[in-house]
């Protein structure tokens, strides 16, 4: 059993508030953040909830349920009420157990946890390993005169010695020996949106560079790491966009800097959690379902959401007596260039055009009054996502076209020449430490979203061609 209380310095761990340890310089920012914006208040109660069970955070967030995405009201049943304290229950277990960084003390331990549910589901799971050289951030900040900004290095850039890159602060583009550039939030309907200013970073000539990453909200969003396994672009730290006024000063006056972007590297192991569950016809096109389960900081909207439409519909499956063979798997390397489905796959290479279709559950379904989209691979796979969705009372707020660019590591189906369907949500806390259970959730959505995909997909399987 992997050991959940490793001493390691981690500074996407969750610290205890009164130790007298020195924090690392992530996990302060974090705090600072939280203190900012009030939302220290409410992890203590969401501390209190996971305390009492999640079904006191269930039926507070079922009342507030409404928003566009809802075609009709849906009556309570003891099968509803039971979807929800499941959901509930796994979600508060997930964010409870610390950041899911890939390869980390957590995310393992995270692997062995989530194999017990499927286990607990009636279906056999296989930790799958594989390995990365992971990064583990020593000191990362800015400090000009006498103040230190603390950040997050770009996982996928350079990096810096301890003494770390010392000039002065400019624009991005200037003369300047360290650049100061920001991104642009993430939206549902563009993810790849900031990929061009990023990639304005890398080119630069910079010895280094301070990103300020902008969400819906001010705080520190932080960008996965593409290129992880061929690292690119001088040393970058992210940095909170509430530095943003005071650091465009600071770049305008040219003021003297020193960065800091120090790392070890460590060879590390991480699983993705693979199942079968064996149809009654294995020469009918088999499914697969897909969940990433690794991220920055708890991410309980953003991977604790697919984890629970993930396990739905293994239970609904592996009871229902389906024709076709049902593959699932949760992935971890998300936030690393989906390393994790390139392991997957290099196991199973032929599945990808022989699935009949691919389900990728993408990040923060059923987030409290966010739209929703879809994006299949061909018009009927389409029809069927907008089917299963209306059974359950909802809407589809908007639909990908089929060419584009697919989401996540479903861009590895797509271009393995696969059919698939992904289910995404907006979220204002993409990539934010305050993407915590149970505030980023309303659990009632989500359960009508597990519900839809897991018991259309069991049609699927019963058909016999």
């Amino acid at each position: 059993m992997l050991n959940l209380s490793s001493s390691e310095c981690d500074p996407y761990r969750t610290f205890d508030r009164d130790s007298k340890k020195a924090h690392c310089d992530a996990r302060y920012l974090g705090r600072l953040e939280n203190h900012r914006f009030g939302i220290w208040e409410r992890q203590v109660h969401r501390r209190a909830f996971l305390a009492a069970g999640g079904r006191t955070a269930v039926a507070t967030l079922a009342a507030a349920t409404g928003g566009s995405n809802l075609l009709f009201a849906r009556d309570r049943t003891p099968s509803s009420d039971a979807l929800e304290q499941r959901i509930a229950d796994v979600i508060a277990a997930f964010d409870a157990q610390g950041n899911h960084r890939t390869g980390t003390p957590v995310d393992n331990a995270s692997a062995e946890w989530l194999a017990r549910q499927v286990q607990q589901l009636g279906a056999e799971p296989e930790l799958e390993p594989f390995t990365l050289n992971r990064v583990d951030p020593q000191s990362c900040y800015l400090r000009i005169a006498d103040r230190r900004i603390d950040g997050v290095p770009l996982f996928d850039a350079t990096f810096t010695d301890g003494e770390g890159v010392r000039g002065r602060l400019g624009p991005l583009g200037s003369d300047a020996e360290i650049g100061l550039a920001e991104t642009v939030p993430v939206t549902l309907g563009d993810p790849l949106i900031g990929q061009a200013a990023l990639a304005e970073v890398r080119r630069s000539r910079h010895k280094a560079v301070v990103l300020l990453t902008r969400g819906s909200q001010p705080g520190l969003f932080l960008l996965n790491a593409g290129s992880f396994s061929k690292p690119i672009g001088p040393p970058t730290v992210q940095v909170s966009s509430i530095e943003s006024e005071w650091l465009k000063e600071q770049a305008q006056q040219r003021a003297e800097a020193t960065l800091v972007a120090h790392v070890s590297r460590t060879a590390a192991q991480a699983f993705n959690v693979a199942v079968k569950i064996a149809g009654s016809n294995p020469a009918l096109a088999p499914l697969v379902f897909m969940a990433p389960r690794s991220g920055w900081w708890q991410c309980a909207s953003e991977q604790g959401s697919r984890l629970a439409c993930w396990l739905e519909a293994i239970r609904i499956l592996a009871t229902g007596r389906p024709a076709r063979d049902a593959f699932f798997v949760a992935l971890s390397g998300h936030e690393l260039g989906f390393l994790g489905i390139d392991a997957y796959l290099k196991r199973r290479g032929e599945l990808v055009k022989r699935a009949h279709m691919w389900i990728f559950f993408g990040s923060d379904i059923g987030a409290p009054g966010q739209p929703n989209l879809i994006h299949a691979s061909d018009d009927e796979l389409e029809q069927w996502a907008v089917r299963a969705m209306e059974k359950e009372g909802l809407a589809v707020n908007a639909k990908e076209r089929h060419g584009s660019a697919a989401r996540g590591e479903a861009r590895a189906v797509q271009q393995g020449g696969g059919r698939f369907v992904t289910l995404v949500c907006g979220s204002d806390l993409y990539h934010n430490v305050t993407d915590r259970w149970p505030e980023a959730l309303d659990v009632a959505t989500l359960a009508r979203y597990a519900s839809a995909f897991a018991n259309g997909a069991l049609e699927v399987a019963k058909q016999q061609s």
